[in-house]
Protein backbone atom coordinates (compact mmCIF):
# COMPACT_ATOMS: atom_id res chain seq x y z
CA UNK A 1 0.00 0.00 0.00
CA UNK A 2 3.26 2.25 0.56
CA UNK A 3 3.49 2.55 -3.60
CA UNK A 4 -0.31 3.27 -3.94
CA UNK A 5 -0.29 5.87 -0.92
CA UNK A 6 2.88 6.93 -3.35
CA UNK A 7 4.95 7.11 -0.09
CA UNK A 8 7.68 5.07 -2.00
CA UNK A 9 7.14 4.24 -5.46
CA UNK A 10 7.05 0.96 -7.24
CA UNK A 11 10.68 1.74 -9.34
CA UNK A 12 12.52 2.44 -5.89
CA UNK A 13 11.41 -0.51 -4.55
CA UNK A 14 12.57 -2.73 -7.56
CA UNK A 15 15.58 -1.22 -8.29
CA UNK A 16 16.55 -1.88 -4.26
CA UNK A 17 15.46 -5.69 -4.47
CA UNK A 18 17.64 -5.78 -8.00
CA UNK A 19 20.36 -4.38 -6.17
CA UNK A 20 20.42 -7.01 -3.17
CA UNK A 21 19.53 -9.55 -5.59
CA UNK A 22 22.95 -8.42 -7.61
CA UNK A 23 24.85 -8.22 -4.41
CA UNK A 24 23.76 -11.85 -3.25
CA UNK A 25 24.89 -13.68 -6.27
CA UNK A 26 27.41 -16.13 -4.91
CA UNK A 27 24.58 -17.28 -2.53
CA UNK A 28 23.44 -18.44 -5.74
CA UNK A 29 19.92 -17.75 -5.71
CA UNK A 30 18.67 -16.54 -8.76
CA UNK A 31 18.68 -18.63 -12.45
CA UNK A 32 17.70 -15.01 -14.06
CA UNK A 33 17.44 -11.64 -13.42
CA UNK A 34 14.84 -9.86 -14.76
CA UNK A 35 16.59 -6.09 -14.54
CA UNK A 36 14.64 -4.52 -17.52
CA UNK A 37 11.40 -6.15 -17.30
CA UNK A 38 10.97 -5.72 -13.78
CA UNK A 39 11.96 -1.69 -14.13
CA UNK A 40 9.44 -1.65 -17.04
CA UNK A 41 6.72 -3.10 -14.90
CA UNK A 42 7.41 -0.56 -12.28
CA UNK A 43 7.47 2.16 -14.16
CA UNK A 44 4.34 1.40 -15.42
CA UNK A 45 2.76 1.24 -12.10
CA UNK A 46 3.96 4.75 -11.10
CA UNK A 47 2.39 6.12 -14.37
CA UNK A 48 -0.73 4.38 -13.36
CA UNK A 49 -0.74 6.13 -9.60
CA UNK A 50 0.31 8.97 -11.11
CA UNK A 51 -2.82 8.68 -13.59
CA UNK A 52 -4.80 8.46 -10.80
CA UNK A 53 -5.77 4.93 -11.68
CA UNK A 54 -6.38 2.05 -9.74
CA UNK A 55 -3.31 -0.72 -9.39
CA UNK A 56 -3.99 -4.05 -7.01
CA UNK A 57 -3.10 -4.92 -3.50
CA UNK A 58 0.33 -5.64 -4.26
CA UNK A 59 1.36 -2.99 -6.51
CA UNK A 60 5.12 -2.85 -7.15
CA UNK A 61 6.44 -5.08 -4.59
CA UNK A 62 9.34 -7.17 -5.57
CA UNK A 63 8.99 -11.37 -5.98
CA UNK A 64 10.85 -14.28 -6.68
CA UNK A 65 9.40 -16.65 -8.75
CA UNK A 66 10.36 -20.17 -8.53
CA UNK A 67 11.87 -21.36 -11.75
CA UNK A 68 9.59 -24.35 -12.23
CA UNK A 69 6.40 -21.51 -12.68
CA UNK A 70 5.89 -20.77 -16.24
CA UNK A 71 6.16 -17.25 -17.55
CA UNK A 72 6.91 -15.77 -20.81
CA UNK A 73 9.51 -13.84 -18.76
CA UNK A 74 13.23 -15.37 -19.29
CA UNK A 75 13.80 -19.40 -19.82
CA UNK A 76 11.63 -21.69 -17.40
CA UNK A 77 14.30 -24.56 -16.95
CA UNK A 78 13.14 -26.46 -13.76
CA UNK A 79 17.08 -26.08 -12.92
CA UNK A 80 17.35 -29.00 -15.15
CA UNK A 81 19.55 -28.95 -18.26
CA UNK A 82 17.00 -30.67 -20.19
CA UNK A 83 14.52 -27.55 -20.33
CA UNK A 84 17.58 -25.27 -20.68
CA UNK A 85 16.64 -22.75 -24.45
CA UNK A 86 12.63 -23.41 -23.35
CA UNK A 87 10.91 -19.97 -23.38
CA UNK A 88 7.03 -20.74 -22.23
CA UNK A 89 3.86 -19.42 -24.31
CA UNK A 90 1.91 -19.54 -21.01
CA UNK A 91 1.54 -17.92 -17.93
CA UNK A 92 0.49 -19.81 -14.46
CA UNK A 93 -2.55 -19.05 -13.18
CA UNK A 94 -1.34 -18.38 -9.85
CA UNK A 95 1.03 -15.65 -11.68
CA UNK A 96 -1.12 -14.52 -13.41
CA UNK A 97 -3.27 -13.55 -10.40
CA UNK A 98 -0.48 -12.09 -8.34
CA UNK A 99 0.66 -9.86 -11.04
CA UNK A 100 -2.93 -8.72 -12.04
CA UNK A 101 -2.58 -7.23 -8.06
CA UNK A 102 0.98 -5.54 -9.26
CA UNK A 103 3.12 -7.52 -8.18
CA UNK A 104 6.82 -7.30 -10.05
CA UNK A 105 8.79 -10.31 -10.74
CA UNK A 106 12.16 -9.52 -10.38
CA UNK A 107 13.74 -12.83 -10.75
CA UNK A 108 13.78 -16.67 -11.44
CA UNK A 109 15.15 -18.71 -8.35
CA UNK A 110 17.24 -22.12 -8.11
CA UNK A 111 16.04 -25.19 -7.29
CA UNK A 112 16.62 -29.13 -7.08
CA UNK A 113 15.76 -30.31 -10.68
CA UNK A 114 12.17 -30.72 -11.12
CA UNK A 115 12.34 -30.17 -7.35
CA UNK A 116 13.63 -33.18 -6.65
CA UNK A 117 15.42 -32.67 -3.67
CA UNK A 118 15.74 -31.81 -0.29
CA UNK A 119 18.74 -29.26 -0.79
CA UNK A 120 19.08 -27.57 -3.38
CA UNK A 121 22.26 -29.63 -4.40
CA UNK A 122 20.59 -31.59 -7.19
CA UNK A 123 19.90 -28.29 -9.57
CA UNK A 124 22.39 -28.24 -12.40
CA UNK A 125 22.91 -24.85 -11.82
CA UNK A 126 24.65 -25.55 -8.98
CA UNK A 127 23.75 -25.27 -5.31
CA UNK A 128 22.02 -22.25 -3.29
CA UNK A 129 23.48 -21.41 -0.01
CA UNK A 130 22.30 -21.17 3.45
CA UNK A 131 20.94 -17.58 4.63
CA UNK A 132 22.96 -17.80 7.86
CA UNK A 133 25.46 -20.14 7.06
CA UNK A 134 27.12 -19.88 3.55
CA UNK A 135 29.00 -23.64 4.23
CA UNK A 136 25.43 -25.33 4.63
CA UNK A 137 22.28 -26.55 2.19
CA UNK A 138 19.20 -23.93 1.63
CA UNK A 139 17.06 -27.10 1.79
CA UNK A 140 14.77 -27.84 -0.70
CA UNK A 141 13.42 -27.92 -3.47
CA UNK A 142 12.61 -24.90 -3.31
CA UNK A 143 16.16 -23.01 -2.14
CA UNK A 144 16.18 -19.98 -3.74
CA UNK A 145 12.49 -18.97 -3.01
CA UNK A 146 13.44 -19.51 0.71
CA UNK A 147 16.73 -17.32 0.74
CA UNK A 148 15.70 -14.85 -1.26
CA UNK A 149 13.10 -14.01 1.52
CA UNK A 150 15.35 -14.60 4.32
CA UNK A 151 18.32 -12.29 3.11
CA UNK A 152 15.43 -9.30 2.10
CA UNK A 153 15.85 -9.53 -1.34
CA UNK A 154 12.06 -9.91 -1.74
CA UNK A 155 8.56 -8.86 0.15
CA UNK A 156 7.70 -12.82 -0.62
CA UNK A 157 8.49 -15.63 -3.38
CA UNK A 158 6.56 -19.14 -5.03
CA UNK A 159 7.30 -22.15 -4.27
CA UNK A 160 5.65 -25.33 -4.93
CA UNK A 161 5.84 -28.41 -1.89
CA UNK A 162 5.54 -32.00 -3.09
CA UNK A 163 7.01 -33.68 0.19
CA UNK A 164 8.15 -30.66 1.87
CA UNK A 165 10.09 -28.22 -0.22
CA UNK A 166 8.25 -25.16 0.84
CA UNK A 167 8.28 -25.85 4.60
CA UNK A 168 11.63 -27.68 4.97
CA UNK A 169 13.54 -24.48 3.42
CA UNK A 170 11.51 -21.62 5.31
CA UNK A 171 12.76 -23.71 8.44
CA UNK A 172 15.68 -23.97 7.36
CA UNK A 173 16.38 -20.25 6.60
CA UNK A 174 13.93 -18.26 9.11
CA UNK A 175 11.10 -17.36 7.41
CA UNK A 176 7.67 -18.94 7.22
CA UNK A 177 6.21 -21.07 4.76
CA UNK A 178 3.13 -22.51 4.14
CA UNK A 179 1.74 -25.82 1.83
CA UNK A 180 -1.60 -25.28 1.24
CA UNK A 181 -4.66 -27.72 1.35
CA UNK A 182 -4.39 -29.60 -2.01
CA UNK A 183 -6.29 -28.13 -4.56
CA UNK A 184 -6.12 -24.55 -2.96
CA UNK A 185 -4.27 -22.92 -5.38
CA UNK A 186 -4.16 -23.90 -9.23
CA UNK A 187 -1.40 -25.99 -10.85
CA UNK A 188 -1.95 -24.85 -13.98
CA UNK A 189 1.68 -23.58 -15.84
CA UNK A 190 3.51 -25.17 -13.37
CA UNK A 191 6.33 -27.73 -14.21
CA UNK A 192 4.58 -31.47 -12.66
CA UNK A 193 6.58 -33.73 -10.29
CA UNK A 194 3.82 -35.45 -8.74
CA UNK A 195 0.69 -34.30 -9.75
CA UNK A 196 -1.46 -36.05 -6.75
CA UNK A 197 0.93 -34.42 -4.21
CA UNK A 198 2.08 -31.20 -6.00
CA UNK A 199 1.00 -27.77 -4.01
CA UNK A 200 1.90 -24.01 -4.64
CA UNK A 201 2.42 -21.98 -1.66
CA UNK A 202 4.38 -19.12 -0.97
CA UNK A 203 7.39 -17.56 1.52
CA UNK A 204 7.31 -14.57 3.61
CA UNK A 205 8.33 -12.69 6.80
CA UNK A 206 5.12 -12.57 8.60
CA UNK A 207 1.45 -14.56 8.66
CA UNK A 208 -0.14 -11.22 7.78
CA UNK A 209 1.75 -11.32 4.37
CA UNK A 210 1.07 -14.82 3.96
CA UNK A 211 -2.50 -14.54 4.42
CA UNK A 212 -2.64 -11.76 1.99
CA UNK A 213 -1.15 -13.61 -0.91
CA UNK A 214 -3.64 -16.84 0.04
CA UNK A 215 -6.63 -14.70 -0.49
CA UNK A 216 -5.01 -13.52 -3.79
CA UNK A 217 -3.62 -17.03 -4.74
CA UNK A 218 -6.81 -19.32 -4.07
CA UNK A 219 -9.36 -20.34 -5.56
CA UNK A 220 -11.41 -22.57 -8.80
CA UNK A 221 -9.41 -22.69 -11.90
CA UNK A 222 -11.02 -24.32 -15.15
CA UNK A 223 -7.75 -24.78 -16.05
CA UNK A 224 -7.01 -26.89 -13.43
CA UNK A 225 -9.97 -29.26 -12.73
CA UNK A 226 -8.59 -30.16 -9.47
CA UNK A 227 -8.94 -27.03 -7.61
CA UNK A 228 -11.01 -26.23 -4.79
CA UNK A 229 -14.11 -23.74 -4.38
CA UNK A 230 -12.85 -20.54 -3.49
CA UNK A 231 -13.38 -21.09 0.26
CA UNK A 232 -10.40 -19.31 1.82
CA UNK A 233 -11.01 -16.51 3.99
CA UNK A 234 -14.79 -17.08 4.28
CA UNK A 235 -16.06 -15.87 7.97
CA UNK A 236 -17.79 -18.71 9.15
CA UNK A 237 -17.72 -18.63 13.01
CA UNK A 238 -16.53 -22.21 13.24
CA UNK A 239 -17.09 -24.26 16.23
CA UNK A 240 -13.82 -26.48 17.40
CA UNK A 241 -13.05 -29.01 14.99
CA UNK A 242 -13.42 -32.07 18.13
CA UNK A 243 -17.01 -30.37 18.03
CA UNK A 244 -19.59 -33.01 16.98
CA UNK A 245 -21.48 -30.03 15.43
CA UNK A 246 -18.29 -29.01 13.59
CA UNK A 247 -19.34 -27.85 10.19
CA UNK A 248 -18.64 -29.12 6.77
CA UNK A 249 -17.78 -27.84 3.50
CA UNK A 250 -19.88 -28.97 0.42
CA UNK A 251 -17.41 -32.59 0.33
CA UNK A 252 -17.98 -33.33 3.78
CA UNK A 253 -14.99 -32.51 5.39
CA UNK A 254 -14.49 -31.21 8.74
CA UNK A 255 -13.61 -27.49 8.54
CA UNK A 256 -11.39 -26.09 11.39
CA UNK A 257 -12.34 -23.79 14.36
CA UNK A 258 -11.40 -20.06 14.01
CA UNK A 259 -8.41 -18.84 15.87
CA UNK A 260 -10.61 -17.95 18.75
CA UNK A 261 -11.99 -21.76 19.16
CA UNK A 262 -8.66 -23.17 19.05
CA UNK A 263 -8.37 -24.93 22.65
CA UNK A 264 -6.52 -27.95 21.80
CA UNK A 265 -2.91 -28.90 19.88
CA UNK A 266 -1.49 -31.96 19.34
CA UNK A 267 1.95 -33.37 19.31
CA UNK A 268 2.44 -36.87 17.50
CA UNK A 269 4.50 -38.83 19.74
CA UNK A 270 6.34 -40.91 16.67
CA UNK A 271 8.18 -38.23 16.29
CA UNK A 272 9.62 -37.42 19.92
CA UNK A 273 12.72 -39.55 19.78
CA UNK A 274 16.53 -40.10 19.25
CA UNK A 275 16.12 -39.18 15.53
CA UNK A 276 14.96 -36.03 15.88
CA UNK A 277 17.99 -33.22 17.05
CA UNK A 278 18.19 -32.23 20.65
CA UNK A 279 17.63 -28.34 20.04
CA UNK A 280 15.08 -28.98 17.59
CA UNK A 281 12.85 -31.45 20.74
CA UNK A 282 14.08 -28.32 23.04
CA UNK A 283 12.23 -26.31 20.50
CA UNK A 284 9.20 -27.75 20.43
CA UNK A 285 8.88 -28.46 24.15
CA UNK A 286 9.05 -24.50 24.64
CA UNK A 287 6.87 -23.87 21.96
CA UNK A 288 4.47 -26.26 24.06
CA UNK A 289 4.87 -24.52 27.52
CA UNK A 290 4.28 -21.33 25.96
CA UNK A 291 1.25 -22.55 24.93
CA UNK A 292 0.41 -23.96 27.89
CA UNK A 293 0.65 -20.50 29.33
CA UNK A 294 -1.55 -18.87 27.28
CA UNK A 295 -4.19 -21.68 28.38
CA UNK A 296 -3.80 -24.28 25.20
CA UNK A 297 -4.53 -27.75 26.07
CA UNK A 298 -1.39 -30.13 25.23
CA UNK A 299 -3.17 -33.71 23.31
CA UNK A 300 -0.47 -36.44 22.85
CA UNK A 301 -1.46 -38.29 19.80
CA UNK A 302 -1.00 -41.57 18.47
CA UNK A 303 -0.23 -41.68 14.53
CA UNK A 304 1.65 -45.29 13.76
CA UNK A 305 0.82 -44.79 10.45
CA UNK A 306 3.26 -42.18 10.01
CA UNK A 307 6.42 -44.26 10.27
CA UNK A 308 5.44 -45.56 7.24
CA UNK A 309 4.78 -42.49 5.13
CA UNK A 310 8.65 -41.75 4.08
CA UNK A 311 8.41 -45.41 2.73
CA UNK A 312 4.68 -44.41 0.71
CA UNK A 313 5.82 -41.71 -0.57
CA UNK A 314 9.07 -42.32 -1.82
CA UNK A 315 7.04 -45.60 -4.32
CA UNK A 316 3.96 -43.02 -5.00
CA UNK A 317 6.07 -39.93 -6.10
CA UNK A 318 8.16 -41.38 -7.97
CA UNK A 319 5.92 -43.58 -9.99
CA UNK A 320 4.28 -39.93 -10.77
CA UNK A 321 7.63 -38.45 -11.50
CA UNK A 322 8.18 -41.18 -14.28
CA UNK A 323 5.09 -40.52 -16.13
CA UNK A 324 5.28 -36.61 -15.97
CA UNK A 325 8.93 -36.53 -16.95
CA UNK A 326 8.22 -38.81 -19.89
CA UNK A 327 7.13 -35.89 -22.14
CA UNK A 328 11.17 -34.17 -21.77
CA UNK A 329 13.05 -36.15 -24.98
CA UNK A 330 14.61 -33.56 -27.22
CA UNK A 331 11.69 -33.47 -29.80
CA UNK A 332 9.35 -30.90 -29.06
CA UNK A 333 11.22 -28.43 -26.62
CA UNK A 334 14.36 -27.29 -24.48
CA UNK A 335 17.46 -29.08 -24.88
CA UNK A 336 18.51 -31.75 -27.40
CA UNK A 337 21.57 -33.96 -27.51
CA UNK A 338 24.15 -33.48 -30.59
CA UNK A 339 25.02 -37.10 -30.53
CA UNK A 340 22.61 -38.86 -31.87
CA UNK A 341 22.21 -41.13 -35.44
CA UNK A 342 18.97 -42.07 -35.16
CA UNK A 343 15.06 -41.20 -33.23
CA UNK A 344 16.04 -43.93 -30.33
CA UNK A 345 19.89 -42.34 -30.00
CA UNK A 346 18.18 -38.67 -29.72
CA UNK A 347 15.40 -39.84 -27.36
CA UNK A 348 18.60 -42.16 -25.15
CA UNK A 349 21.36 -39.23 -24.78
CA UNK A 350 18.95 -36.21 -24.57
CA UNK A 351 17.61 -38.16 -21.26
CA UNK A 352 21.15 -39.22 -20.17
CA UNK A 353 22.63 -35.65 -20.85
CA UNK A 354 19.64 -33.83 -19.68
CA UNK A 355 18.54 -34.93 -16.18
CA UNK A 356 20.00 -34.58 -13.10
CA UNK A 357 21.25 -38.29 -11.22
CA UNK A 358 18.29 -37.74 -8.86
CA UNK A 359 15.77 -37.30 -11.96
CA UNK A 360 17.23 -40.60 -13.32
CA UNK A 361 16.87 -42.43 -9.96
CA UNK A 362 13.19 -41.08 -9.22
CA UNK A 363 12.59 -42.40 -13.43
CA UNK A 364 14.25 -45.67 -12.28
CA UNK A 365 12.23 -46.45 -8.93
CA UNK A 366 8.98 -45.50 -10.69
CA UNK A 367 9.27 -47.49 -13.62
CA UNK A 368 10.11 -50.43 -10.96
CA UNK A 369 7.29 -50.15 -8.67
CA UNK A 370 4.90 -49.55 -12.06
CA UNK A 371 6.00 -52.54 -14.04
CA UNK A 372 4.56 -56.35 -13.83
CA UNK A 373 5.03 -58.14 -11.11
CA UNK A 374 5.44 -55.38 -8.50
CA UNK A 375 2.80 -53.19 -8.64
CA UNK A 376 0.85 -55.24 -6.50
CA UNK A 377 4.11 -55.86 -4.36
CA UNK A 378 4.90 -51.97 -3.74
CA UNK A 379 2.54 -49.44 -5.62
CA UNK A 380 -0.84 -50.87 -4.69
CA UNK A 381 0.12 -50.99 -0.92
CA UNK A 382 1.88 -47.45 -0.84
CA UNK A 383 -1.93 -46.38 -1.79
CA UNK A 384 -3.30 -48.50 1.23
CA UNK A 385 -1.00 -47.07 3.29
CA UNK A 386 -1.90 -43.34 2.18
CA UNK A 387 -5.51 -44.26 2.73
CA UNK A 388 -4.47 -45.27 6.51
CA UNK A 389 -2.68 -41.96 6.90
CA UNK A 390 -5.62 -39.81 5.39
CA UNK A 391 -7.47 -41.66 7.91
CA UNK A 392 -5.43 -41.39 10.73
CA UNK A 393 -5.16 -37.06 10.32
CA UNK A 394 -9.11 -37.29 10.21
CA UNK A 395 -9.16 -39.13 13.54
CA UNK A 396 -6.01 -37.03 15.14
CA UNK A 397 -8.62 -33.45 14.44
CA UNK A 398 -11.02 -35.33 16.17
CA UNK A 399 -9.32 -34.93 19.31
CA UNK A 400 -7.27 -31.54 18.81
CA UNK A 401 -7.75 -27.94 16.43
CA UNK A 402 -4.39 -28.18 14.89
CA UNK A 403 -0.89 -30.05 15.36
CA UNK A 404 2.36 -29.06 16.05
CA UNK A 405 5.33 -31.04 14.95
CA UNK A 406 9.45 -30.41 14.02
CA UNK A 407 9.65 -29.04 9.83
CA UNK A 408 12.59 -31.87 9.81
CA UNK A 409 14.55 -33.69 11.81
CA UNK A 410 17.83 -31.63 11.91
CA UNK A 411 18.70 -28.20 10.98
CA UNK A 412 20.57 -27.34 7.91
CA UNK A 413 23.42 -29.58 7.03
CA UNK A 414 26.41 -28.99 5.58
CA UNK A 415 27.10 -29.05 1.82
CA UNK A 416 27.36 -32.42 0.39
CA UNK A 417 27.12 -33.92 3.81
CA UNK A 418 24.30 -35.97 2.25
CA UNK A 419 23.99 -35.50 -1.81
CA UNK A 420 25.56 -39.06 -2.32
CA UNK A 421 23.90 -40.57 0.44
CA UNK A 422 20.06 -40.72 -1.15
CA UNK A 423 18.40 -43.09 1.96
CA UNK A 424 20.15 -39.85 4.26
CA UNK A 425 18.55 -37.32 1.98
CA UNK A 426 15.02 -38.75 1.39
CA UNK A 427 14.89 -39.30 5.46
CA UNK A 428 15.40 -35.29 6.17
CA UNK A 429 11.52 -35.53 4.76
CA UNK A 430 10.81 -37.70 7.84
CA UNK A 431 8.36 -35.49 8.94
CA UNK A 432 6.68 -33.46 6.51
CA UNK A 433 5.55 -35.98 3.54
CA UNK A 434 2.56 -36.97 5.18
CA UNK A 435 1.02 -33.52 5.04
CA UNK A 436 1.61 -34.28 1.25
CA UNK A 437 -0.14 -37.55 0.88
CA UNK A 438 -3.13 -36.70 3.53
CA UNK A 439 -3.81 -33.01 1.33
CA UNK A 440 -3.83 -31.52 4.26
CA UNK A 441 -2.60 -27.75 4.80
CA UNK A 442 0.75 -26.99 6.93
CA UNK A 443 2.75 -23.41 7.61
CA UNK A 444 6.23 -23.45 9.05
CA UNK A 445 7.06 -20.96 11.26
CA UNK A 446 10.50 -19.60 12.86
CA UNK A 447 10.71 -21.07 16.47
CA UNK A 448 14.23 -19.68 17.72
CA UNK A 449 17.81 -20.72 16.53
CA UNK A 450 20.78 -23.65 17.71
CA UNK A 451 23.45 -22.95 19.28
CA UNK A 452 25.25 -22.46 16.44
CA UNK A 453 22.95 -19.55 14.84
CA UNK A 454 20.86 -21.65 12.82
CA UNK A 455 16.76 -21.27 12.27
CA UNK A 456 15.05 -23.58 13.74
CA UNK A 457 11.01 -24.37 12.34
CA UNK A 458 8.06 -25.82 13.62
CA UNK A 459 4.95 -26.51 11.65
CA UNK A 460 1.23 -25.99 12.41
CA UNK A 461 -0.53 -28.85 10.68
CA UNK A 462 -4.21 -28.04 10.26
CA UNK A 463 -7.36 -30.43 8.69
CA UNK A 464 -8.22 -29.93 5.11
CA UNK A 465 -9.32 -26.73 3.85
CA UNK A 466 -8.27 -24.94 7.72
CA UNK A 467 -5.93 -22.82 5.59
CA UNK A 468 -7.12 -19.38 6.82
CA UNK A 469 -7.87 -20.54 10.44
CA UNK A 470 -4.25 -21.98 10.54
CA UNK A 471 -2.89 -18.74 9.18
CA UNK A 472 -5.01 -16.67 11.92
CA UNK A 473 -3.40 -19.06 14.24
CA UNK A 474 -0.07 -18.06 13.27
CA UNK A 475 -1.05 -14.60 13.82
CA UNK A 476 -1.73 -15.14 17.65
CA UNK A 477 2.05 -17.39 18.21
CA UNK A 478 3.24 -14.27 16.63
CA UNK A 479 1.80 -11.92 18.70
CA UNK A 480 2.33 -14.04 21.51
CA UNK A 481 6.08 -14.16 21.50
Amino acid sequence: MKVANKKVTAVRLVEDALKKAHEFEDYNIFTFIDDAGALKKACEIDRRIAAGEEVGRLAGVPYALKDNFLTPAGETTASAHILQGFNSPITATAVAKLEAEGAIMIGRTNLDAFAHGSSTENSYFGPTLNAYDKSRVAGGSSGGSAVAVALDIVEFATGTDTGGSIRQPASFNGVYGFKPTYGCISRYGVVAMASSTDCIGFFTKSPDDMDLLMSIASGKDSKDLTTLDDYYGLSTGHATASSPTSPTDSVGVPQAASPVDVHRIGVVKEFDNESVDAEIRKALESKCKLLKSKGYEIVELDMPALKYALAAYYIIVPAEVASNLSRYDGVRYGFRSENSKDLNGLYENTREEGFMPENKRRIMIGNFVLSSGFYDAYFLKAAKVRTLIIKEYEKAFETCDFILTPVAPNPAFKLGEKVNDPVAMYLEDLMSVSLNLAGVPGLAIPAGKTAKGLPIGLQIVGPRRSDKSLIEFAKILEDEE
